[in-house]
């Protein structure tokens, strides 16, 4: 490793003049990564040839003269490669790979935010996709990707984003209906999908309804929903709250198959209002 180093900060340095040799050596400008490719060398004798880039490193005893051949797989990290010829009674020669990813892409990470959150929220769905080549380098040039968000009950929406650097991402809306929708990203052949549950939003109108029961007033409401008219889940609290002259009582009752029932004292002049969260619902006033 000493050896390739000092070659390689040799190479670096005669290519920092422009008088170092270029005729020992004929390169490819640059290399689809993975793909085989040669190096020409010239004159006569014995080198070591050095190929030396990022997490890759090769090294070939030559025949001056000869053609080297790399196979397919050689060189697969994208990136900046240093070419360093070196003989063995003159000058190390140098030069440089560029090393490309692959146009085709074979693998597509995809992140999606949130995997559940309420319906009818804008742009509340946010994708993003890296697209790939079979050894894993990050494909730089535009490509387009097609983001799509499939409900069994709201229908299907598609938005395609070309990718810059690498990377697309988008925003969607969450559907108007309850359910469990399918978040999916498509580049050519290469799909990759996620779940995200739609779940109920808060209570958008409450109300109530009231009639006596002996020396008490029995409460309940109305199926609750959302503004979507989804129903909202059981156990969502509701609030009761009676006020009359000598105080108020509150009473918080979970939503059991859709609606909240209570009952509270029965108290003549009283006024009885029903909320849940920041939804306000009714107000009754007692008169009996």
């Amino acid at each position: 490793m000493k050896i390739v180093w000092e070659c390689l900060i040799a190479g670096l340095t005669l290519a920092a003049h422009a008088s170092f040799a270029q005729g020992g050596l004929e390169l490819p400008t640059t290399v689809v990564a993975g793909n085989a490719f040669s190096v020409q060398t010239a004159g006569s004798g014995k080198a070591t040839l050095y190929i030396v880039g990022l997490g890759q490193t090769l090294r070939r005893d030559v025949q001056l003269g000869e053609t080297v051949h790399f196979p397919s797989g050689s060189l697969y990290n994208a990136g900046h490669y240093v070419v360093v010829l070196v003989r063995e009674s003159s000058t190390p020669e140098s030069g440089s790979i560029q090393v490309v990813p692959a146009d085709k892409v074979a693998d597509v990470t995809f992140l999606a935010r949130p995997s559940r959150l309420p319906v009818g929220q804008h742009g509340a769905i946010t994708g993003a996709a890296y697209v790939f080549d079979s050894y894993q380098n990050l494909i730089t040039k535009p490509i387009p990707v097609a983001f799509e968000l499939s409900s069994p009950k709201g229908g299907t929406e598609v938005r395609t984003v070309e990718t810059r650097n690498g990377a697309a991402w988008t925003e969607m809306n969450s559907t108007p209906l309850q359910g469990t929708d399918k978040f999916s990203v498509r580049v050519g052949d290469v799909s990759s999908m996620r779940v995200v549950a739609q779940v109920p939003g808060d209570p958008c109108s409450l109300k109530m309804s009231a009639h006596p029961t002996g020396q008490q007033i029995q409460l309940q409401t109305e199926p609750v929903r959302d503004c979507s008219g989804n129903a909202v889940p059981d156990g969502t609290i509701v609030t009761f709250t009676e006020t009359y002259p000598d105080g108020e009582s509150t009473v918080d009752v979970p939503l059991k198959r859709g609606i909240a029932e209570v009952k509270l004292p029965a108290r003549a002049g009283a006024r009885i209002s029903v909320a849940s969260g920041v939804v306000l619902g009714n107000e009754i006033r007692w008169e009996k």
